[in-house]
């Protein structure tokens, strides 16, 4: 099992309260290396422990996606132990904090801090924002990042050492945006926040929906109407869009979707069936607004749904070593397996060091065909076998192209309820 442990108690008081999280370092795995071959039959190699790092949002506006994404990680590690290990020694964890786009002096000393502590790969960031601050600073050090979650289509091809589990906007844009057509809107407005993630996905969405022989009226590319990171007041914002008399509204934000909806609400919209979210405020709100407020608001959310099975042993996970329950499971899938496809690349490639990750990560994950598995057991003894495998995880994706991305993924469908939650209706498979 692997456990958090707390440190760095100079955490604000009122973020470890309201998160119950905290900045981790976490127990070390066993000690000792290992003379081994890749699975491949060539020479032999030294294996080190592998140490995986993590930089995922425990503070910050995004910090509501950090436990189904920390749970990932660790339910995956917790099983990769179970299967043995890789290549003979059990991995450990070093956790670490990306906080947001609206501070990224976080994100640079959590990465700092991850290599001196010698991870060979890290899982991270939630943001796109925060991932293209310091993808350098990890590749210069050897250091293979896999993202779980970052969608902007700044990162295809980023380099071979920056690999994602979720797939680039181009896919779930042109899915908001022909479900916003077939909400039967032709008049569509954003609210857009200003970095990487908000104008990617907006720009792709807006192609979809133009496309469709429909206008942007308020938000689009160009226009220079988006907000800053951390935004707390949207009167002149709403305003504004409002008068331009739009049939949809689409907001792409993230934790600065509580003060909009509370404008939108201030000024008299009507949420029911105009109203889209994406992956980035697709939360469940609850009492934050008044019963009803979001009822028929839809969104998009890039990945497959997990199973109950699987987020029955997330939340197992979460309550046993975090000490409370999850409340949605948000990229708990991609961050499993980001976790399994680091692990497996290294027992194909036959060491832990990040370039050995970089390097087999993609045949692992099926770029080179081969026999379909979906536990790391499977996958180790398949490969010990001399096979190639195609790794075929809890979020369903394709194997890894050229660019790293999945060559397919579902993006799920969702509908808000009178009680400001959402329910899960569908799900769509979208190539790259």
């Amino acid at each position: 099992m692997i456990r958090r442990t707390t440190a760095a108690k100079g955490l604000a008081l009122a973020a470890v309260l309201s998160l119950g999280l905290a900045a981790c370092s976490s127990d070390g795995g066993e000690a000792g290396g290992g003379e081994t071959t890749d699975t491949n039959g060539n020479e032999e190699t030294s294996a080190e422990p592998l140490t995986i790092g993590t930089i995922l949002p425990v503070t910050g506006t995004l910090a509501f996606l950090g436990p189904p994404e920390i749970a990932g990680v660790g339910l995956a590690v917790e099983h990769i132990n179970e299967a043995g290990g890789v290549l003979g020694n059990e991995v450990s964890v070093e956790w670490g904090d990306s906080g947001d786009t609206t501070d990224y002096s976080v994100a640079n000393s959590t990465a700092t801090d991850l290599i001196n502590k010698g991870v060979s790969a890290v899982i991270g960031a939630a943001s796109s924002g925060v991932s293209l601050a310091v993808v350098d600073t990890f590749a210069e050090a050897g250091v293979m990042q896999i993202s779980p979650a970052n969608t902007a289509t700044d990162l295809s091809g980023y380099g071979p050492f920056f690999a994602r589990t979720a797939p680039p906007d181009t896919v779930q844009g042109a899915a908001l945006g022909s479900l916003i057509l077939d909400g039967g809107h032709c008049r569509v407005g954003f609210l857009v926040q200003n970095e990487a993630y908000g104008t990617g996905l907006r720009d792709n969405v807006q192609q979809a929906v133009e496309a469709g022989g429909c206008e942007v009226v308020y938000g689009g590319t160009g226009g220079g109407q988006e907000f800053a990171p951390g935004e707390t007041n949207f009167g002149a914002q709403v305003t504004d869009l409002l008068a331009q008399e739009p049939d949809a509204i689409s907001i792409i934000a993230f934790e600065e979707t509580v003060a909009i909806v509370n404008e939108l609400v201030a000024q008299g919209w009507d949420f029911n069936g105009t109203t889209y979210f994406c992956d980035g405020n697709l939360s469940n709100y609850g009492d934050d607004f008044d019963p009803g407020t979001l009822e028929g608001v839809q969104g998009t959310l890039p990945g497959a749904q997990a199973d109950e099975a699987f987020r029955e042993e997330l939340n197992t996970w979460y309550t046993e070593n975090e000490g409370g329950e999850l409340a949605d499971y948000s990229y708990a899938a991609e961050s499993y397996d980001a976790t399994i496809l680091a692990a497996l690349a290294a027992v194909r490639g036959g060491a832990t060091d990040g370039q050995t990750i970089a390097d087999n990560i993609r045949a692992v994950s099926g770029s080179e065909g081969g026999t379909e598995v979906s536990t790391f057991e499977e996958g180790v003894a398949a490969l010990e076998a001399g096979e190639e495998i195609r790794y075929v995880g809890q979020s369903g994706i394709g194997p890894l192209n050229e660019d790293n991305d999945p060559s397919s993924a579902f993006i799920g469908i969702y509908t808000y309820g009178a009680d400001n939650t959402y329910t899960y209706e569908r799900q769509i498979e979208g190539s790259i």
